[in-house]
């Protein structure tokens, strides 16, 4: 599985063309690699709010995995899982979407949902 999502971005000519400058000049190698600089640089100016936000909400930062086992303990338990994730949420392969049903009362990610097409399916309402 990719470690990144693919966004796409619409930039004004101008602004296009200092870029390219940029990368011609060398101080990037590429479009996308002075686009994800210029994106970390303002998440670093912003990284005390993000982090007071992470808390305040109380959300998992970063890659957070829910396998078969995982679920299958919440639902032992009587639980309801409200997943709240900033960075890479992934529900394994192998759940069923009626075991995603039975344990996971709301999914909120920031960042990105991998899961099989019948679980985020089966779990459409969910996602907030």
């Amino acid at each position: 599985m990719p470690d990144s999502e693919k966004i796409t971005i619409n930039l004004g000519f101008v602004d296009l063309g200092r870029v390219d400058l940029l990368v011609q000049e060398g101080f990037y190698s590429n479009r996308s690699d002075f686009i994800r600089t210029a994106i970390r640089n303002q998440l670093d100016t912003h990284g005390d709010t993000v982090a007071r936000s992470i808390e305040r909400h109380t959300m998992d930062l970063g890659l957070r995995d829910y396998s078969v086992a995982d679920l299958e303990s919440v639902k032992a338990a009587g639980e309801i899982l409200h997943i709240k994730v900033v960075g890479l949420a992934r529900i394994a392969p192998d759940v069923t979407p009626e075991l995603a049903l039975q344990t996971i009362g709301s999914l909120t990610v920031l960042g990105a949902l991998q899961a099989s097409a019948a679980v985020k399916k089966a779990l459409a309402e969910r996602i907030i």
